[in-house]
């Protein structure tokens, strides 16, 4: 019998918990009952009573199990960190706060079923606000653009992972991984399915716009080149333009010595607008620097503080 492995990232989701377990679990034996099945969570520690939720679970069914983060370790580690420790031949990542349909487990299943190794779901309407689905969508167009490998829009990391692929995700060996790239670049069989993401079905959302401009940041730095060729060519365009004001008013000067008075105001304007580019391609580059930063030090994806469950030592997990 196959097995599925269903990797449910949390943070403070004590009002999602039993739902979330009620649903994947009704998933499986309505609808997939061919296939054996685990429920991982894995808790990026929440502050409410999200842990004691899925202890309780825990008691109550054997396919639920756990792991604690001993902090948080961010949105992007923790989904590919519990990934990494799925015992099934697929894995399925899926939120915890029901903006991932349930009820698309099958159709992942059913397209792994047909050969591919990667199934993923692909928002084509979102029930979210309007202004934060337009910046994402100009988002992942201007991504797409620029980026040097292939880019898909609208995905989030919502799908179905072979084991195989998760194998290769457990050899690249970076701290900082960013999933949505990934699946782009290294080229496995894809299938895409079109959905409708819901609202959330209860809680409040934990990203912000921080947390939204540091997920942007790492795709941009990661794959594209944009940023620094973007320095580059404006530093020589502006030091061109530099060069020919400053040759157009010491021709002026010289040939009307005393009639012509260009006054400071040229200068400060000129002088601001430089130095503002400079601010801007500074902190551009800074961010490019932070990435490889990152990568250097080598730290782990995680650290976890305690595993609950049946975590039978013969399960071969990817590492």
């Amino acid at each position: 019998m196959k097995k599925i492995s269903v990797v449910i990232p949390c943070y403070n989701e004590e009002e999602n918990i039993d739902a979330m377990c009620q649903a994947v679990t009704a998933e499986f034996r309505e609808h997939l009952p061919e296939y054996d099945y685990e429920i991982i969570f894995i808790d990026n520690d929440s502050k409410d009573r999200t842990r004691d939720l899925i202890r309780l679970n825990i008691e109550k069914d054997s396919h639920i199990k756990a792991i604690f983060n001993a902090k948080n370790f961010g949105q992007f580690n923790s989904p590919y960190y519990g990934l990494l420790q799925m015992t099934g031949d697929a894995g399925i990542l899926l939120a915890c706060d029901f903006q991932d349909p349930v009820e698309m487990i099958r159709e992942f299943v059913h397209g792994w079923e047909e050969g591919y190794k990667i199934v993923i779901g692909v928002k084509t309407k979102s029930e979210e606000s309007r202004l934060i689905y337009g910046l994402r969508s100009l988002y992942y167009k201007l991504i797409r653009r620029f980026s040097d490998v292939e880019q898909i829009e609208q995905y989030t990391g919502f799908g179905l992972y072979d084991r195989a692929f998760v194998e290769v995700l457990a050899k690249l060996d970076d701290p900082t991984p960013f999933l949505r790239g990934v699946v782009a670049e290294l080229g496995f069989r894809r299938k895409e399915i079109e959905y409708t993401q819901p609202l959330r079905r209860a809680g409040k959302t934990k990203n912000n716009w921080y947390s939204l401009y540091d997920g942007a940041m790492l795709s941009f730095t990661s794959y594209t080149k944009i940023g620094l060729r973007l320095a580059t060519f404006t530093g020589f365009f502006g030091s061109f333009i530099s060069f020919v004001i400053a040759i157009v008013f010491l021709i002026r000067k010289l040939t009307d010595w005393y009639g012509y008075e260009a006054g400071v105001a040229p200068l400060i304007i000129l002088v601001g607008i430089l130095g503002s580019l400079q601010l801007l391609f500074i902190g551009l580059i800074g961010e490019y620097i932070l990435s490889i930063n990152h990568r250097v030090m080598k730290r782990p994806l995680v650290v976890e503080e305690e595993r609950v469950g049946d975590w039978d030592e013969e399960d071969k997990e990817i590492s």
